[in-house]
Formats: C-alpha cells, sequence, structure tokens
C-alpha cells in the first residue's frame, strides 16, 4: 500500500508544482494516518497543502486504496525535518543537521554543517575538525534549527 501511496501522492505533486518528500503510515486508535510531506523552493503554504490533500484523497478514493478508516495529512516536514532517505541527505548540504550515530560500539550525537554526501558516508563540518560518519552507522539524522540563535 506504501509503494502505490509514494506513486499517487508524486503525480500529484508534480501536478501542483510541488515535491514529495516523504510519506509515513502510522497506526493510531482512531484508524491509520496517512501523513504526507511535501517542499518547494519557495516553501509551502496551507493552499499547497489543501489542494494537494484533496487531489491526492480524491484519487485514493478513487482507486479504492484503502479499505478501513483512515486519516490524510499533508503537510511542509518543517524546519527539523528527518532525513532518511540519501535524497535528504543530498538536499541538506549546506544546513546545520544534527545526527545520531554508532562509533566505538556506543551512541554518540554530533551537530554540525552537512559538507558533503557520497554513496556510503557523510562529512560534516564541527567547530574545529570534520567528522566522516558512514551511513550504516547513523541511527537517526535531522536538519537542526538552533531556536536561540534562530539557525
Amino acid at each position: 500500500m506504501l509503494k502505490k501511496i509514494e506513486a499517487i501522492a508524486k503525480n500529484v505533486c508534480a501536478k501542483h508544482g510541488v515535491s514529495l518528500y516523504d510519506v509515513e503510515l502510522k497506526h493510531a486508535a482512531k484508524g491509520l494516518v496517512i501523513v504526507i510531506y511535501i517542499t518547494k523552493i519557495q516553501g509551502i503554504g496551507v493552499e499547497d497543502c489543501s489542494v494537494v490533500s484533496r487531489d491526492i484523497g480524491r484519487t485514493m478514493e478513487e482507486d479504492n486504496l484503502v479499505n478501513s478508516r483512515y486519516f490524510l495529512e499533508v503537510s511542509s516536514p518543517g524546519l527539523e525535518r528527518k532525513l532518511k532517505l540519501k535524497k535528504h541527505y543530498v538536499s541538506a548540504i549546506g544546513e546545520k543537521v544534527k545526527i545520531t550515530y554508532n562509533a566505538e560500539n556506543e551512541s554518540r550525537m554530533a551537530i554540525g554543517i552537512l559538507k558533503e554526501v557520497d554513496r556510503n558516508e557523510l562529512i560534516l563540518e564541527l567547530e574545529a575538525e570534520e567528522l566522516t560518519i558512514a551511513f550504516n552507522d547513523i541511527k537517526k539524522a535531522k536538519t537542526y534549527f538552533d531556536y536561540k540563535k534562530g539557525n
């Protein structure tokens, strides 16, 4: 089902001049929650989310894709967006990121500017050095906004 929802969302996004960032399926007491994150260079507004949501919802209903109760949410990934796919990391080059990763059998966390992304690893610029982290060692990552500094 996820692949079909992603395909529908990708087509609808292209039609409305936005990009599909991610799709998440969450199971809640109220039913299935389908969360679709969209982006565009100028930033996503409420109207973008509304138009895309109506179009995706209509297409899913026509295709009778979900046979149980579900809720559809369409939004921007936000200031601190999750980095899950390689394309997410590439789109965040030059931005401040926060990464939790494994190193020497322990969990570590680093905040720095994402400098480079290649096939197997990335390079973070820290205050005094550069840190190379293998993708296989990353537990979670997101862009980082320092609310105290405003960046």
